[in-house]
């Protein structure tokens, strides 16, 4: 198993104990319902057939998480022979089949099967079999043919920053350089109080918009304990899975096609479509932001909210004692990371460009840590363990590097000096 595989792993742990080694003491019968109710359910586990989990499994995982003082790392999958073993479904193609089931409750295997094929929803190189489909959705109750009620009862988280949702709204077109570009809100909403700990408009909903917006959310109202999100590209990636986990929060995405558990953040978008955005009189994507903010700061979270009786600002702040603050290394947290080789001449690819590592590194596997904006500073790891911070290559440097008899680096200095003189004919005391 890779180190990205190992960090999917542990992510996935980490989101089965969040609410087990919290900040928020559990009393000994809640604790045990919790492991109860885990062991009694289905799980699509990464990188295994199984579907449960073990009471000792969860509290073995909760003790090395503990032991090791919240480190992520100590939820790593155990090193063990790779078994050559490919699943039979990949998740684009699980995600299609459930979809389909959805819409066809009443099909048989055979015909779910035919319609993927006929549709174009089976991956490359995948093949469904009846049996491995069969196995998939009986394990996601997916084969009962009758739609059973679901229980929508109402729920609210009991402090702030117990839990936030997050969605995007699509937004007007405003100007930019000559064009209509369509703009996308991104915004958080705090589950207790109502507070929007960040909400902005962007030209694109993908992974690096979103990002941004987490980043300054966090950076001004602190860390939640779980972030509720949809099933869209930007919130299934594996960057921000990994973000949230070693931050200690647990990502959480509502069912496909099943928005009811977003409900917060849903009616807080319909309120922005009635009462902001009528009255907005700008053209450009900054004028857009700045009304927005104005908006949002003296008008949603000063007056009182009508399910709570309270301002979002008062009923926030009312519990300043459980908010947990941002790191101070908060942007490390949301570097991306690659696996990388170092070749023979110690330099790795990134991006389109060159960097020197250290001699130590030469032909190991390394994880490269960096932010995709910011090319200068690199950070190179191996097994947990930074080796600094990666410099450009600089190629007129390098012909100049030799080894002396203890095969240390050092530069050479005769070819600092080639004894060329431009622009003079004769050498010294040859002209005529």
């Amino acid at each position: 198993m890779d180190e990205d595989q190992k960090k999917e792993v542990a992510a996935f742990r980490f989101g089965v104990i969040h609410d087990l080694v919290g900040s928020v003491r559990l009393l000994p019968g809640e604790k045990e319902r919790l492991i109860r109710e885990k062991c009694g359910r289905k799980w699509s586990i990464p990188h295994s057939p199984r579907t449960r989990i073990a009471r000792s499994t969860i509290l073995r995982w909760v003790k090395l998480y503990r032991e090791s003082g919240g480190r992520l790392e100590s939820l790593h999958p155990r090193e063990r022979a790779d078994r050559g073993r490919s699943r039979s479904l990949d998740e684009e193609t699980a995600l299609s089949l459930a979809e389909l089931r959805q819409k066809m409750p009443r099909a048989t295997v055979p015909m779910l099967i035919h319609e993927m094929e006929e549709r174009g929803l089976v991956s490359p190189g995948i093949r469904l079999r009846p049996a491995a489909v069969y196995r998939f959705l009986h394990g996601r109750g997916l084969m009962e043919r009758t739609v059973q009620p679901v229980d929508r009862r109402k729920f609210e988280a009991e402090l702030p920053n117990d839990l936030w949702q997050s969605d995007c709204m699509h937004g007007p077109y405003v100007d930019v350089e000559g064009k209509k570009r369509k703009t996308y809100l991104l915004a958080f909403i705090d589950d207790h109080s109502r507070l929007i700990p960040y909400g902005e408009f962007y030209l694109s909903e993908g992974l690096t918009a979103y990002l941004s917006a987490l980043k300054q959310a966090l950076s001004g109202r602190g860390l939640p304990r779980k972030l509720y999100t949809d099933n869209g590209p930007a919130f299934r990636s594996k960057h921000l899975e990994q973000v949230c986990a070693s931050l200690g929060i647990a990502l959480i995405h509502s069912r496909p096609y099943k928005p009811q558990g977003r409900g917060k953040i849903e009616r807080f978008f319909k309120t922005v479509r009635i009462q902001f955005l009528p009255g907005f009189q700008g053209n450009t994507l900054d004028e857009l932001n700045e009304a927005f903010t104005l908006w949002l700061n003296d008008v949603y979270h000063a007056r009182p909210h009508s399910a709570t009786g309270q301002s979002p600002f008062e009923r926030f702040t009312a519990h300043m004692e459980c908010l947990r603050p941002a790191p101070e290394d908060l942007g490390d947290h949301f570097r991306k990371a690659v696996r990388r080789k170092v070749a023979k001449d110690r330099t790795i690819s990134l991006d389109g460009r060159i960097y020197e590592a250290p001699v130590d590194l030469i032909g190991k596997q390394v994880t490269v840590l960096y932010h995709q904006d910011d090319p200068r500073r690199i950070e190179v790891r191996l097994n947990q363990t930074s080796y600094g911070i990666l410099r450009p290559v600089d190629l007129h440097v390098n012909a100049r590097v030799k080894r002396d008899k203890n095969r240390d680096l050092a530069i050479d200095d005769e070819k600092t000096d080639s004894g060329y003189r431009g622009g003079s004919l004769w050498g010294k005391g040859e002209q005529g």
